[in-house]
């Protein structure tokens, strides 16, 4: 028997078993943790640990991922419940549309462009919800009730925390992240660090701080189904925050698939797991549970426990499931300081740190790139951070192409300038004594370099009585670049002709006709050949 196309056996089985059930173990604390930030509530953050991770093993395309709520997705969940506060049915229909859109992307087959994310706006965008992690837990951290209106909203009322602090708050909170901290590592194995802190801060809630706050009722049980009813006036009030929800799941959960590769040297399947990924978000809102994506550090540690299938996923999906059926009881004690503490950690590490360690040395425009999505995103808003933090990259691309083409352009028969040609053509371009100039454009020309073509090009044209225009070793030329070369090519023909295009292959030629660029040259002067070209030139030139 086979599963994910990896044998099952009595030793993987195992494995799987002991994967999924570590798993679940550092589960518990974030998916209540997750719950409480997001303002929904722990038992949504257990949901939809539960139908994500069993739902996105199930049919997603990444064996040994472990899926639930995550740091980021818990970001844009708590801004819909503030922009939803008063109808939380409409939170989660954004939820199930999310999921539709992540199955709808998979169908598409779009999952492999997801990883053409640039880098620097993955970091700065993460960086930014680690950064929005930290600032929103600091007042549970001192036993104050969040503020809604995100971190500059909370930061606005950080002065008053200073006389309205709850002690033994703070000291739960201190405690917890200490833990989260300086837990050793021989111990995570055994016990997680986040359950850890989770196990001492409530012990230290219930003996010996009781006046700090505490999560309260929690409802045990099996969920209520969330049907939603949208109509088509509201739909586009909540298609931006699905888009939005179904973009972040994808490309988290698309990375931490790139790390499962990397750690049990195996391939996953891109369009699968967002199909996968978004299936567990339908049920998730249908019961109201927390939207989620791939955990890496939940993936990890199943890997590491022997978890190599989807088996352990959904085992540990079954293990929280049990856990949901009685816990109420026990998680109504915990502190919400305790939980402040462990977010605190968890978003100080998803800040890329390694990035920006290597500040002085990594590339100012990529530098750029990363703060400028890093801050859109904490004191703006998440889609405008993505959507200009790409565009950004895009300008920073181009300017990168632009010098990279440009390196393609070169003028031949210029003194000392007979790059690349055969020693044939290097005679009979000598013939013209200077008056035939060859411009040899190598590699690809985009939009990137189209301006710039068009500048410096035309100041080598006035040297000479024939130019030629050689495409021989053109790769791609596209719209933009076509455009720049076919007035390229309109301003050396207009002296009755004396230009010569050579080497077209089939695309090109099909691209400048396209646009009119060789309209004004006789038929004649399109030459296949570089040699037959450069006769044909010089013959003139002498005329």
């Amino acid at each position: 028997m086979q599963l994910n196309g990896l044998p099952v056996t009595g030793k993987s089985l195992m494995g799987d078993v002991y994967g999924g059930l570590t798993a679940a173990v550092v589960a518990l604390p974030l998916a209540l943790a997750f719950g409480v930030a997001s303002g929904v509530g722990p038992i949504a953050g257990l949901y939809g640990a539960i139908a994500v991770g069993f739902f996105a093993a199930v049919f997603g395309g990444t064996g040994s991922q472990i899926s639930g709520p995550t740091g980021p997705m818990t970001v844009v969940m708590g801004v819909i419940v503030t922009q939803f506060a008063g109808n939380l049915t409409d939170g989660f229909a954004i939820v199930i549309l999310g999921g539709l859109l992540q199955i709808l992307f998979g169908l598409l087959r779009v999952g492999r462009y997801v990883s053409y994310t640039p880098y620097s706006v993955v970091s700065g965008f993460m960086s930014g919800i680690g950064v929005i992690i930290v600032l929103i837990q600091v007042r549970p951290f001192a036993g104050l009730d969040g503020v809604a209106g995100g971190p500059l909203a909370n930061i606005r009322v950080w002065p008053e925390m200073l006389t309205a602090m709850n002690i033994d708050a703070l000291l739960i909170g201190a405690a917890s992240l200490a833990i989260m901290i300086f837990w050793p590592v021989r111990l995570r194995t055994y016990l997680p660090s986040a359950l850890a802190a989770l196990i001492v801060g409530t012990l230290l809630g219930v003996f010996l701080l009781p006046l700090a706050p505490v999560i309260g009722v929690v409802p045990s049980g099996l969920p209520d189904l969330q049907i939603p009813v949208v109509s088509l006036d509201h739909l586009p009030l909540i298609l931006q925050p699905a888009l939005i929800l179904a973009l972040l799941g994808s490309i988290d959960s698309l990375l931490t698939s790139l790390v499962a590769d990397s750690i049990t040297r195996s391939r996953h399947n891109s369009n699968r797991e967002l199909i996968g990924q978004g299936v567990g978000n339908m049920v998730a809102g249908l019961i109201g549970g927390l939207p989620g994506a791939g955990a890496t550090m939940r993936t990890v540690v199943n890997v590491r426990a022997g978890g190599r299938s989807p088996l352990s996923g959904a085992f540990h999906a079954i293990v929280l499931l049990a856990l949901v059926l009685g816990l109420g009881p026990v998680a109504e004690v915990i502190p919400h300081a305790a939980l402040a503490g462990i977010l605190i950690k968890v978003g100080w590490d998803i800040i890329d740190w390694g990035y920006l360690k290597h500040f002085r040395r990594a590339p100012r425009d990529k530098l750029l790139v990363m703060f400028v999505t890093l801050f859109l995103t904490v004191f703006v808003d998440l889609i405008t951070a993505v959507a200009v933090g790409l565009i950004v990259a895009g300008f920073v691309t181009a300017r990168w192409m632009e010098a990279e083409e440009l390196k393609g352009v070169t003028q031949v028969a210029l003194p000392g300038g007979e790059i690349g040609l055969g020693a044939e053509e290097q005679t009979e371009l000598h013939k013209a004594n200077g008056h035939v100039g060859l411009l040899s454009l190598r590699g690809r020309f985009s939009y990137a370099s189209a301006r710039e073509l068009a500048q410096a090009v035309p100041h080598a044209s006035p040297r000479y009585k024939v130019m030629i225009y050689d495409f021989t070793d053109t790769a791609h030329v596209d719209t933009s670049a076509a455009i720049s070369i076919a007035e390229l090519i309109s301003e050396a023909g207009r002296d009755e002709g004396r230009c010569f295009v050579t080497g077209l292959s089939d695309k090109t030629e099909e691209t400048l006709r396209s646009l009119g660029a060789l309209d004004g040259l006789p038929e004649d002067h399109v030459i296949s050949n570089r040699l037959d070209a450069i006769r044909r030139a010089v013959a003139l030139a002498l005329d």
